[in-house]
This record gives structure tokens, C-alpha cells and sequence, in this order.
């Protein structure tokens, strides 16, 4: 039984009741073991014996995970892995480690997640890397424009000991974060309805003028103003509403992130642009990693790397099944339900994208960037070696084709 299944039959009264006796933690995990038929019974037993479970023995230490939009329900639709590693982290240090999980932006939203774990409030955060470049601008270094070309890539970056160095130590040095696993997708435009009765866009040049949502990343306006997409920066909670009383033209996010959102019955086409990341990705302070003994150190890596392989397979998995990002779509997903079109745009047409506004062929609008990035990085070339990694594979790789590795050992 899925968690946002078993969740769905319990009414709001008796969900609250129940995290209030046994805590969102228990009842949330408690929920993902399930099967069958679901009753406000079954699921108070399941969480009475999680909590019992969990609580058994005094935690040695009690970590804030908080993970800005997310429940229980559209981490079946996004599978950002935060619920499982917190769950795996607590069974691999057999309660030594207990995670207290708060989602649903009731501790911090995606633009501040980032400084909330900087501050103490959070021990670990889950939040999109381009929302949280406003609060660590080196998360920038992800988002030059087709750096990535393809979900295997960026999968293949993270895996890779490359990682550690260009993007995992800077950012701990600089942010006083720890980056341990991310999802990977890549952005696209994601038409409101004013495109609804229009044609299935094939040209590039269809979305030339449009006015679009942009996140808080500095790289990301660029390339979208390179490709004349009128970048305009809207919160992520706020990008509902801008879509539904048409005040933008369209958002820059990727599909799954519309689908989880509820965002779906006011988009019409999601163009496949792929013109850079879209990184939902969990962090931890490196001052409580440093905290941590030794064996608990190793338990929370070993947990990041379990739960990265967990999401390259299942969120695979659920563009295809659950958000409908496929032509042609499934029936039941939710892209199918919401009359949602997918546009892939052919290959000449993002040579011509990337062609407009990538460092590699039109270098100098990212000059002050890319050297800015180079120099927190301690002198590395950050758009070069990440680039060369992202090509060290067939560019037709699947994505759950990738082999999974232990970045952090550089065998």
C-alpha cells in the first residue's frame, strides 16, 4: 500500500488525532508499511507499534528534518527520498539516530530551508537546489544551461567522486552544508491554459516572448533570457496562482515538480526544454554531521547513498506511471487526467536552444558567474569539469541504466 493511498481514506480529524498521540514521524512511516484495506484502526496500530519501535530505547541524538512542500502524498508523485532515508537512518543506527520529519512548509518553505539549516533551526533540509541558491549561491554551479544532457548524466555526476570535489566540498566549505542525495530532472516550460487551445509547440521559437516563473537561481535567468523567455521571479508557493489567473505565460520547473505541486489543472503542455537542472535535494549542517560519532557518521552516508539509489529507480519509474511524462501517456496519470500534453521538442530544436545560450556557445554572458563559481570553488573549472563528466557516458544511457556508486571513496 502506497503511503499517500493508505493516507487518502483517513479523514483529516482522525489523521490529526493520531499524529498527535504517536507523532508525524511514527505515523508517516507507519503508514508506508501498510497493505490491504486501511482503517483509522489498522493505521493507529501500525503507528502505535512504529512509535513503540522507534522510541524503545533514548535516542542519542534527535535531528530536525525539514522538508519544505513535501507530504506524505506527493512524495509518491516526486520521489525526493526524503521519507525513506529518514526511515532507513533510524533502523541502520537501531535508534541511536531518531529524525523528526516536518514537511508541508510548517518549518521552512523552499526559498528558506537553506537558511534554516544554516541557523540551527533544521539539522537537514529537503528543498529544490536552484530555490535554495538565493541562501547558498554555490548551488548555483548546477545550473549553467545543457551542462546536463540528459537525467543519466546529472545521475552520473552525482555518483561520481567528481562530485565530492567540484560540488560537495565547496558547498560545505563555503554554505556550512552537507549535500547527501538529490533527485534529478531537467526544467522545462510548463504552459498555463492560455495554451490550452493551441497547438502542441514543436518550434523553439513558439515560446520566444512568453512571460515565466523563474526560481532563485541567478544561472537560470540567464539562460532564460538568452532564449527570450522573459524570466519573472515568483515564489514556488505563488506560482499556482500566477499560472491560474494567467499573470505568467508559464513556469520554469519539470514535470514532476507540476504533478506534486496540484499544479497540473492549470498547465496545458510541459515542453521538454531540458535546458538545466531541476534538483530537489536533501542537506545536512556539517556542524551536527561533525557532531556525530564515527559509526553514526558512515550510518547517515551509507543511508544518503541507499536513498539516492532508491530515487534514480523510482522516480524513473513515476514520470511514467504516476505523472504521465511519456508519449504516449498512460491513462490513469495525472498528466492524462488534467489533459496536460507533453511537448519533446525535436533534437535540432534544442541544438538551437542550447546553441542560443549555453556557456560552451555563447560564453560571455556567463563570464562574472562562472568566475565568481570558480574562485568559491578554490580554482576549479566548474562549468568544464562538470560538463566533461556529464559526456563520460553514452548519451543515450537510460537513467536507471546508471551504476550506482559511494561518491565519497574515490575507488
Amino acid at each position: 500500500m502506497k503511503v499517500s493511498e493508505a493516507l487518502s481514506r483517513i479523514s483529516r480529524r482522525d489523521l490529526f488525532k493520531l499524529t498527535g498521540q504517536f507523532g508525524l514521524s511514527s505515523t508517516l512511516f507507519a503508514a508506508g508499511t501498510l497493505g490491504g484495506a486501511v482503517s483509522v484502526a489498522s493505521l493507529a496500530k501500525a503507528a502505535e507499534s512504529t512509535y513503540n519501535k522507534r522510541f524503545a530505547k533514548e535516542a542519542k541524538h534527535t535531528l530536525k528534518l525539514g522538508a519544505a512542500g513535501f507530504n506524505p502524498r506527493n512524495l509518491l508523485i516526486e520521489r525526493a527520498g526524503v521519507l525513506e532515508f529518514a526511515r532507513d537512518l533510524e533502523e541502520r543506527t537501531e535508534g541511536e539516530i531518531r529524525v523528526e520529519f516536518i514537511g508541508d512548509n510548517q518549518i521552512c518553505g523552499q526559498l528558506n530551508c537553506v537558511e534554516k539549516a544554516q541557523l540551527g533551526i533544521v539539522d537537514m533540509y529537503a528543498a529544490s537546489t536552484q530555490n535554495s541558491a538565493g541562501g547558498a549561491p554555490y548551488l548555483n554551479v548546477l545550473d549553467y544551461a545543457y551542462m546536463f544532457p540528459s537525467r543519466a548524466s546529472q545521475y552520473y555526476f552525482l555518483y561520481s567522486p567528481e562530485s565530492q570535489r567540484i560540488l560537495r566540498d565547496p558547498f560545505e566549505k563555503r554554505h556550512g552544508l552537507k549535500f547527501l542525495f538529490s533527485h534529478a530532472e531537467l526544467r522545462g516550460i510548463q504552459l498555463g491554459l492560455q495554451a490550452q487551445e493551441k497547438p502542441t509547440v514543436t518550434k523553439l521559437e513558439e515560446l520566444f516572448g512568453t512571460k515565466n516563473r523563474v526560481t532563485g537561481t541567478q544561472l537560470g535567468r540567464i539562460a532564460m533570457q538568452l532564449l527570450n523567455l522573459n524570466p519573472v521571479p515568483v515564489a514556488w508557493e505563488e506560482t499556482l496562482d500566477g499560472l491560474k489567473q494567467g499573470l505568467i505565460d508559464g513556469a520554469e520547473t519539470w514535470a514532476s515538480a507540476v504533478a506534486y505541486a496540484n499544479m497540473s489543472p492549470v498547465v496545458s503542455q510541459s515542453v521538454d526544454l531540458k535546458f538545466f537542472c531541476g534538483t530537489e535535494h536533501t542537506a545536512m549542517s556539517a556542524k551536527v554531521f561533525d557532531g556525530l560519532e564515527p559509526h553514526l557518521q558512515d550510518a547517515v552516508m551509507e543511508a544518503a547513498y541507499l536513498t539516492q539509489v532508491h530515487v534514480q529507480a523510482a522516480n524513473e519509474a513515476a514520470l511514467v506511471n504516476t505523472v504521465g511524462y511519456s508519449d504516449p501517456q498512460l491513462p490513469d496519470t495525472i498528466f492524462a487526467q488534467n489533459d496536460v500534453r507533453v511537448a519533446f521538442l525535436a533534437d535540432d530544436q534544442i541544438k538551437m536552444a542550447e546553441e542560443m545560450c549555453s556557456p560552451e556557445y555563447n560564453p560571455e554572458p556567463w563570464a562574472q558567474w562562472r568566475e565568481r563559481l570558480n574562485n568559491w570553488s578554490g580554482g576549479i573549472d566548474t562549468y568544464t569539469d562538470i560538463y566533461n563528466v556529464a559526456r563520460e557516458i553514452p548519451a543515450d544511457m537510460k537513467a536507471e541504466n546508471v551504476e550506482p556508486r559511494r561518491w565519497w571513496r574515490s575507488a
